[in-house]
């Protein structure tokens, strides 16, 4: 059996705290997630910060540095040279490992949200390169139809639990979704699971496939055409954590395609699933090494509207 303690199982209340700028407290839904609230007077000092030195989307892409910059600026509105390394703590803290922040009504720009989380996403680490979009965030809607060729875009689909980064080289420990645009929209609730609130871990990471090296290939509107091999499970601090998506697994019998088969339908059917209420304007990050994520099946409507950006990376050293 995994020796998992009681402090990994149980949640702590290390971060919770409250500035003149700022809140941080326990998530109604799930208490291993952290709601910060940043002030509004904040908001607006950093978007002013960010009006006065000219930044732009645009800019942002094309400068690197700007990215780092806007970082500098949040710090700045808050008043706290130290919020980055709280963000941090949050994100390697094994009882909990995820937050949300927004921009509390301050704007509706889609724009503006994209700089609020380049901010936030530079004080994680490094975002990774997308090929999908070929920037370092994807922005994706999702719409009554649609002819792609994952789940991502498919509106009325169950979008299984899974991490993120399986079919690139690359490190992906942290992942930013956040929601930009929501019309006509019922159901699709960001779906979380610890891996260590899963009932059903012991059995799966104590399966010899368990470190089977299975094969992963991207469908070609990823824009990534290597092919890869990952173990489904791995430690850090000698922890489990995992890498999986149900999608693009290329298994070589019926005994490998059993076990991925299984192991999804049980975190799919495990009680401790949450679908997170995520409001426009605000982001959930996720250490994306124990943290499975996953997206509820909306209902039908003609004029559905959701657009959601992504950012996924490394720690920096």
């Amino acid at each position: 059996m995994l020796a998992r303690t009681k402090e990994q199982k149980a949640t702590t209340n290390e971060f919770v705290k409250e500035t003149s700028t700022y809140k941080i407290e326990k998530n109604a839904q799930n208490s291993r997630i952290y709601d910060i609230t940043v002030n509004e007077k904040a908001v607006e000092k950093f978007f002013e910060k960010v009006r006065e030195n000219d930044i732009t989307v645009e800019r942002l892409e094309y400068t690197p540095y700007e990215r780092r910059m806007v970082s500098l600026y949040l710090l700045e509105a808050l008043e706290d040279q130290g919020f980055g390394e709280i963000l941090r703590g949050i994100i390697h803290d094994r009882a909990t490992g995820g937050f949300t922040i927004g921009v509390e009504g301050v704007t509706e720009e889609t724009d503006d949200f994209v700089i609020y989380s380049t901010a936030v996403s530079h004080l994680l680490g490094t975002p990774n390169f997308d090929a999908m979009t070929g920037k370092y965030y994807a922005r994706f809607t999702v719409k009554d139809t649609d002819d792609s060729d994952s789940y991502l875009r498919q509106a009325y689909r169950l979008f299984t639990l899974h991490t993120d980064g399986t079919f690139v080289d690359e490190p992906t420990d942290w992942l930013i979704m956040q929601k930009m645009v929501e019309e006509n929209s019922v159901g699709g609730e960001s779906r979380l699971l610890h891996l260590d609130d899963w009932e059903e871990l012991d059995r799966f990471y104590e399966d010899p496939l368990a470190r089977h090296k299975f094969t992963y290939i991207a469908p070609p509107s990823k824009n990534v055409t290597q092919e890869v091999e990952r173990e489904t499970f791995f430690k850090v601090n000698d922890l489990p954590c995992m890498c999986f998506i149900d999608q693009f697994a290329y298994p070589e019998s019926i005994e490998q395609a059993k076990y991925l088969k299984d192991l999804s339908d049980s975190m799919e059917a495990d009680p401790h699933v949450v679908e997170l209420e995520l409001p426009v304007g605000r982001l959930v990050a996720l250490n994306n090494m124990f943290w499975l994520h996953g997206r509820a099946a909306f209902e039908k409507h003609p004029e559905l509207n959701r657009e959601l950006l992504r950012q996924r990376g490394r720690f920096d050293s």
